[in-house]
């Protein structure tokens, strides 16, 4: 697998590990996508799998020491949001993991350090950039899920929304990623389909974002208020 770290805004790193085609059911290959925020005091969003512990620490060195970490975060509990986030912890003594208040009620008993759940519109200032915890529940998957958004660059660290099939990608992209991603969603269906799945798109559309920092697949810059309205009138069945 091969392992890359790019900076997609300002001090804000993508790296991205690429699994073949030969070694999982998507065709092309795909890519696990985790975010690390550098500022005083830093932030990882995602860990990985478990056995990606060891290319995401590598690649996390290249930028800045693994140990001074002082938080992960996660969109929901799951192997490839935060399957690493023990080794993490072990490996960043300072780091305490982040996530919404459901998933630290449901999860945090999984967690080697207790979580700081975060409710819905509270802000985590890392030093000159300040993220902001949007729940979105089953959107697209558990009830625990949310997102984070950093008010300085407008990038909305949005998971799995977008996820695109593919290796070798751009780490950022302004081409079409609502095409890809959807042809994705209809394949596999992972999306849990809740009721208030309009009304939440519509509220994190709502941050305009300018740059969607994707789990699989590239980051996408542009107007993301329009891309994420789009998303919902295709899961609504508008266009």
């Amino acid at each position: 697998m091969k392992t890359t770290i790019s900076e997609v805004d300002e001090q804000i790193y993508r790296i991205s590990v690429e699994v073949p085609p030969e070694s999982i059911p998507v065709p092309g290959g795909f890519t696990f996508n985790q975010y690390l925020l550098v500022d005083e005091e830093p932030l990882l969003f995602h860990t990985g799998p478990r056995p990606f512990f060891p290319f995401v620490e590598a690649a996390i060195e290249q930028v800045m020491p693994v140990k001074n970490l002082k938080h992960i975060g996660f969109s929901h509990y799951e192997q490839d949001e935060c399957g690493a986030l023990n080794e993490f912890l072990a490996a960043a003594p300072g780091a305490k993991p982040v996530c919404s208040q459901v998933n630290a009620l449901i999860n945090g008993g999984g967690m080697d350090r207790a979580p700081n759940g975060l409710a819905d519109g509270a802000t985590l200032r890392i030093g000159k950039k300040t993220l902001r915890w949007i729940d979105t529940p089953h959107l697209p998957h558990g009830w625990e899920c949310g997102y984070m958004f950093e008010e300085t660059t407008r990038t909305l660290l949005c998971g799995d929304l977008f996820t695109q099939p593919g290796s070798g990608m751009a780490p950022v992209t302004e081409a079409d990623i609502l095409g890809p991603s959807e042809a994705m969603r209809q394949g596999m269906d992972y999306y849990s389909h809740g009721t208030a799945t309009n009304s939440l798109l519509h509220k994190i559309a709502d941050t305009n974002p300018v740059l969607l920092a994707c789990m699989h697949g590239s980051a996408w810059r542009g107007n993301g208020k329009i891309l994420l309205l789009g998303l919902a009138g295709k899961l609504s069945g508008k266009n």
